[in-house]
C-alpha cells in the first residue's frame, strides 16, 4: 500500500479511536456507574409513577391512551426532573431553568420514542396498554440518561 493510502487510512480512523477511547475510559470510571445506578433509581420512581398515573386514567377515567400517557409523563417528568436535578447529576449550582428546559427537550424526544412504541405494541401488535407503556418506557430509557448526562446537565 502506498504511503498515502496509509496515512489516509489512519486520518479516517482517528475519530472513531478517540471516540473509542473515551468510551472506555468513561466505563471504567466507578463515578459514571455510580450516576447510572441513580439515574436507574430515579427512572425507576419515574416508571412507578408513570404507569400508576396512566392505568388511573385509563382504568379509573376511561381516558384515551395518548392522553393517559402524556398526563402520566408531565407527572413522572417532574419528579423526575427535581431528583435528578439535585441527587444523580447534582447539578444544583447550575441555572434550573436552562437545564429544565433542556431536560424537557431530551425527555420529548423520549417520550416520541415512547408514543411510537406504545402505538406500535397497542395497535399494530395488540399488546395490553399498560404492559404496553411498560416496554416503551424501558425502550426510551437509555436515549434519555445519554441526553440528561451529556446535555441537560453537563458540568
Amino acid at each position: 500500500m502506498p504511503v498515502d493510502e496509509a496515512v489516509a487510512d489512519t486520518t479516517i480512523d482517528r475519530p472513531r479511536l478517540r471516540g473509542q477511547a473515551r468510551l472506555n475510559r468513561a466505563l471504567r470510571t466507578r463515578a459514571n456507574w455510580s450516576q447510572l445506578v441513580r439515574f436507574a433509581t430515579v427512572g425507576a420512581s419515574g416508571y412507578v409513577i408513570n404507569l400508576a398515573v396512566f392505568a388511573a386514567l385509563v382504568h379509573g377515567a376511561s381516558a384515551d391512551k395518548g392522553i393517559a400517557a402524556t398526563a402520566a409523563f408531565i407527572v413522572a417528568l417532574t419528579n423526575n426532573f427535581a431528583w435528578n436535578r439535585l441527587w444523580t447529576f447534582r447539578a444544583g449550582d447550575g441555572h434550573a431553568g436552562f437545564q429544565a428546559a433542556r431536560f424537557c427537550v431530551v425527555s420529548c424526544a423520549a417520550f416520541a420514542l415512547n408514543l411510537v412504541v406504545l402505538y406500535t405494541l397497542v395497535d399494530g401488535l395488540g399488546v395490553a396498554e399498560v404492559p404496553a407503556q411498560a416496554i416503551a418506557i424501558a425502550t426510551a430509557t437509555p436515549l434519555n440518561f445519554i441526553g440528561n448526562k451529556l446535555w441537560s446537565f453537563k458540568s
